[in-house]
């Protein structure tokens, strides 16, 4: 029975077919791309980490959110940059099924964290007299331990169930690996892969879609019945941005689960609407809810300020 199963430990990944003359300017793409993920980022850590008076609920919450897209952009890109540099195609299965694992969790914690987010905007502006009570440290670290467990714990099953079977297929039809795909290559029966991966989806959507809305539609009522006009406007951009961000990453991820299960769909925007989920939150997530916020933009500037000034002072 073992040898109708082709277990080979090596697949073929789907080659992006670059001329010679297209690997470079590729490659510079890929790799500033990645570069700014990672200053951005790691800037944001820093700030939050190395200023005591950033240690608090929203910024703590917030602090998980670069952690989470620099894990899906080191899951991603160094595998990229190999594959236009050498363009086999090839990379082993141990490597595929880690890479697959990083970029679920990246995907299932952005979601949370950033229902997490709405969570305490909506605790802030809806009930600011309360927001202190409610929103202490214990609470918070209580939130972000159940996001990051839900995550290990959600994803973790999804590839447990993935493991227990056998692949007879090698061939990957994306630039890098998913559930989605690792489960095509199985010839046994995945009516179980298939039946949870659907519903932690469902759930997940449901959850966060509907936590998100709820929060921020209250949000809205409050603004608008608020009498402070300044913060009024305030709250307003913020949330109206937080939204569109989230909007966006919901609808890349939306299309990516769903086209799957479209065989009509281009190929071709089945690969770049993939990618641009771990090109496009990573890069605006740390501008948009970090370096937008006030305290922290205060923060990096001073902090660059200083690092100038001290070394025109070291040239001078």
């Amino acid at each position: 029975m073992s040898s109708l199963y082709n277990t080979s430990s090596v697949l073929q990944l789907r080659s992006f077919n670059l001329t010679s003359e297209n690997v470079f300017p590729a490659f510079l793409f890929a790799t500033l791309s990645y570069m700014i993920i990672l200053f951005c980022n790691l800037t944001l850590i820093l700030t939050i980490v190395l200023n005591k008076s950033l240690h608090q609920p929203m910024h703590l919450i917030l602090l998980n959110l670069p952690i989470n897209d620099l894990m899906g952009s080191s899951a991603f890109f160094p595998q990229l940059l190999k594959e236009i540099l050498t363009n086999s195609g090839m990379i082993h299965y141990s490597v595929c099924v880690a890479q697959a694992f990083f970029i679920h969790i990246y995907a299932a914690g952005t979601v949370f964290f950033l229902t997490a987010m709405a969570y305490d905007r909506y605790i802030a502006i809806c009930y600011p007299l309360q927001y202190n009570t409610v929103m202490t440290n214990a609470h918070t670290m209580k939130i972000i331990t159940l996001v990051w467990s839900a995550c290990l714990c959600l994803i973790g099953i999804l590839f447990i169930l993935l493991l227990r079977l056998r692949h007879c297929r090698s061939e990957i039809t994306h630039p890098y690996c998913d559930n989605a795909n690792l489960v095509a290559l199985v010839c046994e029966d995945t009516t179980i892969n298939n039946i949870y991966g659907l519903f932690i989806s469902a759930v997940s959507q449901v959850v966060a879609n509907g936590m998100v809305l709820y929060t921020y539609l209250r949000v809205l009522m409050a603004c608008f019945r608020s009498k402070q006009s300044d913060t009024k406007a305030k709250a307003l951009q913020t949330c109206a941005t937080h939204l569109v961000v989230f909007l966006l990453l919901e609808c890349l991820g939306l299309f990516t689960i769903i086209s799957y299960r479209l065989p009509n769909i281009s190929p071709h925007l089945k690969r770049f609407m993939g990618v641009s989920t771990l090109i496009f939150p990573p890069t605006l997530n740390p501008i948009i809810y970090g370096l937008r916020t006030k305290e922290i933009r205060e923060k990096v500037i001073y902090f660059f300020r200083a690092k100038l000034h001290s070394c025109q002072c070291s040239i001078s």
